[in-house]
């Protein structure tokens, strides 16, 4: 429990929830005024994807690390981006830039001395710049770095988070990795970047995991190891069957005379079974099996079955072709092993 009291603590909640409003009202306002600025940057950093250039980010202090975010964001979804500190520049880091690059330059005031200096060589040498700054706020000039870009997008923000009581950057660096966020997405977005595209750059950890093909998952596998009854079959017959699979799934199939899914035997559905009448061992798999299960297709992703896995917590998920026959039987132990799921408390 916290050492202070409920009032204290009250006010405390309060304030963070104020913060977080603020901050959240900002990217409101930006999302109200999003123009034309906001396609022609998405055109030039295309344009120097299209043409094998890269974006190059750059900004000081706090607006420094928010550019790093973005630039690996740009990176994560195939689009080529480094960042370069802009006092570095000036000392040897020019070679970086090459004239098919576009550079998205951040300062929230807009009159960084270092970021500005940068701008007005790359001006010159006639690489566009995407300046993301405060912009034209209640009648204010332009600043430096505006009039240098080819392209502003206006961060709008004046006063920061905590009740005007502080000056560290909290509102403004939210709200221009915001629009980096957003201009990165609509990128990837025109370029059609695809779930494959994003798994080839995120080989590793849950993300990547997340983006595996399903099949790649199935340990058991329709003509390999996966027992598949018929609806005629008795529960008897079709478990002795079963049997001679040396590692069984924890269920079994069932498909209909022409060989499509219509239901699943599972090991709770047997011992029910038995447990209401052992005689009913010799009734048809028609009679025994749960109807209709929820499956997944084949070309579905290990995030689908993830999803599916949480809102129904099926243990075994049947995997079906496009005319519903059983491809494969995913078994919740599989994602619990990937850390994709938690074991069931």
């Amino acid at each position: 429990m916290s050492p202070h009291s409920k009032q204290e603590t009250d006010k405390e909640r309060a304030f963070m929830t104020r913060a977080l409003n603020h901050e959240a009202e900002a990217i409101a306002r930006i999302a109200a005024r999003v123009d034309e600025g906001y396609v022609e940057a998405v055109d030039l950093i295309v344009k120097c994807a299209q043409n094998g250039g890269t974006v190059v980010v750059s900004g000081l202090g706090k607006s420094g690390y928010i550019g790093s975010k973005i630039s690996a964001t740009l990176a994560s979804l195939g689009i080529p981006s480094h960042s370069v500190h802009p006092t570095e520049a000036a000392h040897g880091d020019l070679g970086r830039f090459q004239s098919k690059d576009v550079v998205i330059c951040l300062s929230h005031s807009g009159e960084t001395e270092e970021l500005v200096n940068l701008a007005a060589i790359l001006r010159q040498d006639k690489l566009p710049i995407i300046a993301i700054t405060r912009g034209v706020v209640d009648g204010s000039p332009w600043s430096a770095l505006a009039r240098l870009a080819t392209v502003v997008l206006s961060v709008g923000v004046v006063g920061e988070a905590g009740d005007g009581e502080y000056l560290a950057p909290t509102t403004s660096t939210t709200a221009a990795l915001a629009i980096g966020d957003a201009i990165a997405l609509a990128v990837a977005r025109r370029r059609s970047f695809s779930h494959e595209d994003f798994r080839a750059r995120h080989p590793g950890g849950q993300l990547g995991s997340l983006l595996r093909p399903v099949m790649e998952l199935v340990r058991f596998k329709a003509g390999e190891n996966l027992p598949i009854a018929n609806e005629t079959d008795s529960v008897r017959d079709a478990l002795d069957e079963a049997s001679k699979v040396v590692r069984r799934p924890g269920a079994l199939l069932v498909t209909d005379s022409s060989g499509k899914l219509t239901g699943i035997f599972t090991d709770s559905d047997l011992r029910r079974l038995i447990l209401n009448n052992p005689d009913d061992l010799g009734n048809p798999m028609g009679e025994a099996m749960s109807r209709d299960p929820r499956c997944l297709g084949g070309d579905a992703k290990a995030s689908d079955a993830v999803a599916m896995f949480r809102e129904y917590r099926a243990d075994e998920i049947p995997i079906v072709d496009s005319n519903c026959k059983p491809m494969g039987l995913l078994d919740v132990q599989d994602l619990i092993a990937m850390k994709l799921v938690r074991e069931p408390s």
